[in-house]
């Protein structure tokens, strides 16, 4: 029989990796320079047909080898990528990952617990408990939080823990969700999951949500106290605005409602302390989802719950003899199933841990101010342009904006015609009735001439003459 290949784990498990990352490292570095911009260029049908040639056949008789596999796929999806580390990769709230954390999620994926039993994770469990709470503790002094995958499934959860709370008053009442019309699509979704009533959605005329139109939506609902779900943003998706969150808080607590706030983007300004005060009134949420994979510089995933009261989680409590038996627990071993709705899950506390460490709230605080300041300065130089128009000043560190005289095909094909291309990557956002350009800055290596380019990448050109040379 054939010696079967080496372990990533175990003492001689590094000895294994060594000549295995040299390979995968030179793959990167040459696919990115085969690629030669933030994206693959001639769009979707040429990927496609060059990463089948490095991919077929998948399933081969015989393997190639694991030095020509890895040189082989790394470098054809390199070269394919759409790479958040480029400056003029802009569109979506998508972070090039730092370098410690990245290493960092390496050896998670070496060491490889599973994160929903002790005898699976004892090290990775405490480091979780440690961490969890030194981050909750920045949003409230007696809050806990839960690792997720990112905002969709923190949303879900506290979307489910409102649920699952019972109301101060008597006989249970379907819980009734309010949301901002400028709220993450996922909690509408998690309404649909659970069984609730759809949403109802407060106006956001201002691209954030309304505090008069929320208390009449409140009084019109009535209820019991507990009853009522109402979700608050701080850094939509669209651009980054932040909802009054502490007159929304006053709202709540008048009406007996309960606040959750996703702040998967905006939540990375508690580490500034230039800009902490954007979120005044974050403290008051019952629940709060936070994104490290945004404005924390994580692979994806990072993403988190925070939950003011932590007696609240008590409702994910799950029972499985194999994982957390009753003898083990009462013997003192950790339970991690009400941890979380999943069940095998990595340890990705372990590269937010050691990003916390090496860094320190000034070193990631400054990359976030960084960013903003880089939204600034883009947004000035739009202002500053004869030829294009700036929706509003940047909340965060995403700018809309749009030329003058395009119309909103005119706007959408320019973006297209970039992406096929492969030279810049922008988004696009509806807002005010008009289509916008969307730059996200979230690449702290970002230059003033970078922003430049972006800009210059994004002027209409005149149309010239078919056959006439440019």
């Amino acid at each position: 029989m054939r010696t079967p290949p080496p372990l990533a784990g175990g003492a001689q498990g590094p000895d294994a990796l060594r000549p295995l990352l040299a390979v995968t490292l030179d793959a990167l570095r040459d696919g990115a320079a085969a690629r030669r911009g933030p994206l693959p260029a001639d769009g979707p049908q040429a990927v496609t047909d060059r990463l089948r040639a490095a991919a077929e056949p998948v399933l081969p008789e015989r393997g190639t080898g694991p030095e020509a596999a890895l040189r082989t796929l790394v470098h054809a999806l390199a070269a394919g990528a759409a790479d958040p580390a480029d400056p003029l990769c802009a569109a979506h709230l998508h972070c090039p990952p730092l370098a410690v954390a990245a290493a960092a999620d390496l050896a998670a994926s070496a060491l490889n617990p599973s994160m929903d039993s002790w005898d699976q994770a004892p090290a990775a469990s405490a480091l979780e408990a440690l961490v969890t709470r030194a981050i909750a503790a920045e949003i409230h002094p007696d809050a806990d939080a839960l690792v997720t995958t990112g905002g969709t499934e923190s949303n879900q959860l506290a979307v489910l823990l409102a649920r699952e709370t019972p109301p101060a008053q008597g006989n249970r009442h379907p819980l009734r969700l309010v949301v901002g019309a400028n709220a993450h699509h996922s909690l509408p979704r998690a309404a649909w999951l659970l069984g609730l009533p759809d949403p109802v959605t407060v106006p956001a005329p201002t691209g954030t949500l309304d505090p008069a139109a929320l208390d009449a939506a409140l009084t019109s609902l009535g209820g019991p106290p507990g009853t009522i779900l109402v979700a608050a943003t701080a850094g939509t998706t669209d651009a980054g605005l932040i909802d009054p969150l502490d007159d929304i808080a006053d709202l709540c607590a008048a009406h007996g409602a309960r606040l959750h706030i996703d702040a998967a983007y905006g939540g990375g300004l508690l580490f500034s302390d230039v800009r902490r005060k954007l979120l005044r009134g974050i403290d008051r949420a019952h629940t709060l989802t936070l994104d490290l994979h945004k404005l924390g510089w994580q692979p994806a995933a990072a993403g988190l719950l925070a939950v003011r009261d932590p007696r609240d989680l008590a409702a994910l409590t799950h029972r499985a003899d194999y994982l957390n038996a009753d003898d083990d627990t009462d013997a003192g071993l950790p339970d991690l199933l009400g941890r979380s709705l999943r069940t095998t899950r990595r340890p990705d506390i372990l590269k937010i841990a050691v990003t916390l460490k090496a860094l320190g709230r000034r070193g990631i605080g400054d990359l976030v101010d960084r960013v903003c300041d880089q939204a600034q300065r883009f947004a000035a130089l739009v202002e500053a342009h004869p030829r294009f128009e700036l929706y509003d000043t940047p909340a965060i560190s995403t700018v809309l904006f749009r030329p003058v005289h395009a119309d909103d095909t005119d706007l959408a094909h320019t973006r297209r015609k970039l992406l096929t291309a492969g030279t810049a990557v922008l988004g696009r956002a509806d807002l005010g009735g008009r289509r916008w350009l969307k730059a996200t800055l979230l690449n702290p290596h970002t230059r003033a001439d970078d922003l430049a380019a972006l800009l210059a990448l994004a002027t209409p050109q005149p149309e010239r003459p078919e056959g006439t040379t440019p």
